[in-house]
Formats: C-alpha cells, sequence, structure tokens
C-alpha cells in the first residue's frame, strides 16, 4: 500500500531533521550576509564583483567549517598562493588562454605542496590571467578579502553558532 506524503515527508521534520534545517538556514543566513557585505565594498570602492574570489569560500567555510580547506591557513594561504602563482605566470607569458590552464594548474600544485589546499582559490590564477590583473590584486581584494572572510567566520561560528572555529590556525 502507498504511504501518503506525510508519512513520508515525517522524517524530515523529526528533530534531527530539524536540526538540519536549522543549521542550512543559519548557514545560508551567514552565506548571505558575507556576500552582501561583499557586495556593498564592490559597489563602495568601485572594483567588480565578478573579480572578488570568494563566494565559493563562504560556502565552504560557513556550510563546512570542521573541512581541513575551510581552515584558516587554506582559505588565506590558497588564496595567496594561488593568486600569486596567476601574477608570476601572467607576467612571464602574458594573458594566453593556454597560461591560464597552466597557472590553475600550477596553483593546485602549489597548494597541495604548501598545505594551503583551498578549491574555491583555483578561480584566482584564471581571473589574474584572463584579465590581465596587476601585482596589486595579491594585496585588494585577496589578502583583504581572505583576512575579512576569516575574521568575519570566526564572529559567524562563535557568535551566531556558539561553536569554535577554527579548528586550527596553521
Amino acid at each position: 500500500m502507498s504511504r501518503s506524503w506525510r508519512d513520508r515527508s515525517s522524517g524530515f521534520l523529526n528533530e534531527a531533521g530539524q536540526r538540519r534545517l536549522a543549521a542550512g538556514v543559519i548557514a545560508g543566513l551567514g552565506a548571505a550576509l558575507a556576500i552582501g557585505a561583499m557586495e556593498f565594498l564592490s559597489v563602495a570602492l568601485t572594483y567588480p564583483l565578478a573579480v572578488i574570489p570568494f563566494a565559493t569560500s563562504i560556502v565552504l567555510v560557513i556550510g563546512s567549517p570542521e573541512a581541513t580547506p575551510a581552515q584558516p591557513r587554506a582559505l588565506i594561504g590558497g588564496h595567496l598562493v594561488a593568486t600569486l602563482i596567476g601574477l608570476m605566470v601572467v607576467h612571464a607569458v602574458g594573458p594566453q588562454p593556454w597560461a591560464a590552464a597552466l597557472a590553475v594548474g600550477l596553483a593546485v600544485l602549489a597548494m597541495f605542496l604548501t598545505g594551503t589546499f583551498h578549491p574555491p582559490a583555483g578561480i584566482n590564477p584564471l581571473l589574474v590571467v584572463s584579465l590581465n590583473l596587476p601585482w596589486t590584486f595579491i594585496v585588494a581584494p585577496v589578502l583583504a578579502g581572505a583576512l575579512l572572510l576569516a575574521a568575519f567566520a570566526f564572529v559567524w561560528h562563535r557568535g551566531v553558532r556558539r561553536q569554535d572555529w577554527p579548528e586550527r590556525w596553521l
């Protein structure tokens, strides 16, 4: 006999389901606030938001704060390492499509070797090479943004979620 939709959905509304829903709402709110702050700064500084590489980092740090790539070493270090690789490649060979691919590959390798693997940072060398960005890109928005995101995540997890974050700084 077929179960009614109420019977099938009752598992979602149990205590564990309610906790998952609450965690998802809180994570979504945190991500929305962080993106809103990025958008505000982008408009205020007249810097195109599309060039600020932190949306996926926000999702990772807010939604999976216990993950190794969501820890400050990976968050900040990954963005810096990946951007530095992109800058070195673009200044060595220019903004060529093949150079963008090379820069992303080298950035992944460099993040692995330095223990700063942060998958969202993989977009940085692509942006740097494709848009032929200047050396100052590593300071603003990359370093400034990564530090602000880490500070936001610290306040969010400790203040709003009442949970420890990060599990480790380095």
